[in-house]
């Protein structure tokens, strides 16, 4: 992106903050964009941002205007599953353009994976505004924006495998891209480097996701694994912890695993690629994750 560019603002699930939005326009403006707020953007319908019709209206419009070069997604929530037919018939190769988002916009990006189209999972509005753009994750994202080359360490972790991966990264909230498995949106796939975070889920119901990933082969097929941040969980009777059940369930693979990356529901969280080449590097004392 160039000094500028457009930059949509919209909001494919759920119902956002104006301030949040007004926020985010006043960081991206002080960076030489120009920002703009999609008609349906701050809109109510139940837990909804607009009816899916509405929301599709402005990702479809985003998406076929030629002067705009990115659109933010103003938050998660629920709901951009409902817009994935329709936006899997639009021309996105013709104009394609980065999508910025994380949680439940992972299906978002899933859908532009499927594509062949690269997007950044990472902070939204709310960050933005709170951040004004000055913490090293939002410079990440400016710099994944203009083209820049941005790669990543991190202290190691007691449950990491040690060793090397390259491969295309894909990935995302474990639950959302879960849900699309089976269909042509699957994200997890042989031989990638493969990125995982999750808020509010019992460990019982992500252990059931690991084990559908198991038995289905892919699990064992990865050429890396990054596990984010799962937040907002209780441990239970069976688990000490979210990370010692993961941990047990790819024990019986040598791929490289890095735990406690810094993505997810948290407020250090790393900006990423998605479906860009990667170079993960599981040391014993630190961790590196190049794209």
């Amino acid at each position: 992106m160039r000094e500028g560019d457009r930059i949509a603002i919209l909001s494919p699930s759920g119902i956002v903050k104006p301030q949040n939005v007004y926020g985010a326009v006043d960081v991206l403006q002080d960076l030489g964009w120009e920002p703009y707020v999609c008609e349906h953007a701050l809109n109510r319908h139940g837990t909804y941002a607009g009816t899916a019709d509405e929301r599709y209206a402005d990702l479809e419009k985003a998406i076929l205007d030629p002067s705009t070069r990115a659109i933010m997604c103003s938050r998660g929530g629920y709901g951009a599953v409902h817009l994935m037919e329709r936006l899997n018939k639009l021309p996105l190769r013709d104009n394609a353009k980065w999508i910025i988002g994380f949680s439940d916009i992972s299906a978002i990006h899933a859908l532009m994976s499927a594509h062949g189209i690269k997007s950044i999972h990472g902070h939204m509005t709310s960050h933005l505004n709170s951040s004004r753009g000055k913490d090293d994750d939002s410079l990440a994202l400016f710099d994944i924006l203009r083209g820049e080359h941005v790669g990543y360490d991190f202290p190691s972790h007691r449950y990491n495998r040690t060793g090397s991966a390259s491969g295309k990264l894909l990935g995302g909230n474990l639950a959302v891209i879960a849900g699309l498995i089976g269909t042509p949106f699957n994200v997890v796939e042989p031989d990638t480097i493969l990125f995982l975070e999750d808020v509010s889920e019992p460990v019982y119901k992500i252990e059931r996701i690991m084990y559908q990933l198991r038995l289905s082969g892919v699990l064992g097929r990865l050429a890396g694994l990054v596990v984010g941040r799962f937040t907002e969980y209780s441990p239970d009777v069976d688990n000490a912890s979210m990370e010692a059940m993961i941990r047990d369930m790819v024990s019986p693979y040598s791929y490289p695993v890095a735990f406690n990356a810094p993505i997810g529901h948290v407020s250090h969280n790393i900006p990423l690629t998605v479906s860009g080449d990667a170079v993960l590097n599981v040391g014993a004392d630190l961790v590196t994750l190049d794209q």
